[in-house]
């Protein structure tokens, strides 16, 4: 049965904080019970910044026994700065001993596969080979737009609709740049844990709107559900319209 939690913070440090101390008890835990773990990784702000607290402050985590995925990706050339691989990269996988082999970009514009939906195939079989492999994501991080999309669904798309493909691409992101490959919410749902690291006034709508179980066609983040469980890390702006 997944519980829902809700944790509140009283500032964005204390935030960021409490999510890179959460990537680090899921990934040691995961690896203690099955030898080794998998984490989906955000882009944005906040997800760049527990990245490197992760980085200073890493406990237990084996490096070698873990696989890196990305929730979405902007399809942009490889070298631009606005890639999320790039900036987890720049703020923690270029300085700890991850297996290469283990780290599983989506490929870019400028790459083997310039058509985002024949890179979205590409990145799809090696989500699905995991997951043959492992049953399933360990942790999948989430921040959320204000509108309530989580990696690039965005309301009333034909990606949050999707209700099979674990891995499409958006052509017309409302969201610049418009090319994007996603996680779907269903390759979402394959994840044990599941935690979304909002902040900001701007989002407290959609937050409580989310946690209240709007229809994810609306908000998105509502249908973002891990199999064990979700966690909402929430700064103190992001959860004022919440139940007190």
């Amino acid at each position: 049965m997944s519980e829902t939690h809700v944790e509140i913070f009283s500032g964005t440090t204390e935030l960021v904080a409490a999510a890179a101390a959460k990537f680090v008890a899921v990934v040691t835990a995961a690896q203690a019970a099955r030898g080794s773990a998998a984490v989906v990784l955000t882009g944005g702000g906040t997800g760049i910044g527990l990245l490197e607290l992760v980085r200073k402050e890493p406990g237990d985590i084996d490096w070698s026994r873990l696989d890196v995925f990305w929730g979405d990706e902007r399809f942009v050339p490889a070298g631009d700065s606005e890639r999320n691989d790039l900036q987890a990269r720049q703020a923690l996988l270029d300085h700890v001993p991850v297996d290469p082999a283990r780290v599983h970009p989506v490929a870019a514009s400028d790459g083997e596969y310039p058509d985002p939906v024949e890179a979205a195939a590409e990145y799809s079989a090696a989500v699905h080979a995991h997951l043959s492999e492992h049953g399933a994501f360990d942790l999948h991080l989430l921040g959320m737009g204000g509108e309530g999309h989580v990696n690039s669904l965005f309301p009333h798309t034909d990606a949050v609709r999707e209700d099979h493909e674990l891995v499409v691409a958006v052509t017309n992101s409302p969201k610049p740049p418009p090319v994007r490959v996603t996680l779907t919410l269903p390759a979402v749902r394959r994840s044990r844990h599941v935690v979304l690291v909002v902040g900001g006034e701007a989002k407290a709508e959609a937050v409580a709107a989310a946690l209240a179980g709007a229809d994810p066609a609306d908000i998105p983040a509502a249908g973002a559900q891990g199999s064990e469980s979700t966690t909402w890390l929430l700064d103190t702006p992001a959860a004022a319209q919440l139940p007190r």
